[in-house]
């Protein structure tokens, strides 16, 4: 089953870069639309530069930390308006602005107080965690009661309550969440990057790319966004696949 999968998603990708060739052949125009043998031999001659690397991990770089940092954000914000009314209260307006508000204005806005070298990051946050402390929310207020007062009568630890009652509740929504983050963090990462050009980072080359009119860079590092956000993808799916086999009372007598 596995190498009928691979098989198809092979067919699947060689049918769309021979539509690909065949609308660079017909337009016959690199500036308009290189074709994909030009844009690989220039990703090939990119990829063999320490340059190339150097770039592509500071970009890297910043938009994990943005998302890991937005992630822990979104669940201390998640815990804190669960656990007090009031703070929700203060809070939610704050949640619905941010998921309101365009991503290129909040780019805009930022700049004015950080510096473009590490504003991607701040952007990441700020996309990132109120996804996460939407879905924690939800995971939370999904926990069974029952469960809950049961924890309580057998005088559970906090930390012994976290693993046996919240976790299995809360976590489906906190991976589902980190699924939508991850995409969500990259986009929104190297958008910021586009506008604000920092030093050594992927949008900066797409941006002197459109600039100077190289359409077979800007197809080559558009190529690198997809690929690293697709391993990103697969690196998460994988972890959770891993978690998702550990017992899942961590081997503990109940």
């Amino acid at each position: 089953m596995n190498g009928r999968l691979w098989a198809k998603r092979i067919l699947v990708l060689a049918f769309w870069l021979g539509v690909w060739a065949l609308l660079a052949g017909l337009v016959e125009r690199e500036l308009l639309l290189p074709g994909p043998w030009e844009v690989a031999k220039r990703l090939f001659a990119l990829t063999v530069t320490w340059e190339f690397w150097h770039i592509t991990l500071v970009s890297l770089g910043r938009i994990l930390l943005g998302a890991a940092l937005g992630t822990a954000l979104g669940v201390a914000l998640a815990v804190g308006t669960s656990r007090f009314a009031f703070l929700r209260t203060v809070l939610s307006p704050v949640l619905s602005v941010i998921k309101a508000v365009p991503v290129a204005s909040f780019i805009l806005l930022v700049l004015i107080w950080v510096g473009r070298d590490i504003l991607p990051c701040v952007i990441v946050v700020l996309m990132v965690a109120p996804v996460v402390w939407s879905s924690v929310s939800a995971g939370i207020r999904t926990t069974d009661r029952e469960l809950l007062e049961l924890a309580k009568v057998y005088r559970f630890s906090p930390w012994r309550t976290l693993k046996r009652v919240y976790a299995p509740s809360v976590g489906p929504y906190f991976l589902a969440a980190c699924h939508t983050c991850l995409g969500l963090a990259w986009k929104s990462g190297v958008a910021a990057e586009v506008l604000t050009v920092p030093v050594r980072s992927i949008g900066r080359e797409l941006f002197e790319a459109k600039l100077y009119l190289e359409s077979v860079d800007l197809f080559a590092w558009t190529v690198v966004v997809v690929l690293c956000s697709t391993a990103l993808e697969k690196i998460l799916s994988a972890a959770v696949t891993g978690l998702g086999r550990r017992p899942a009372w961590g081997g503990e007598r109940p």
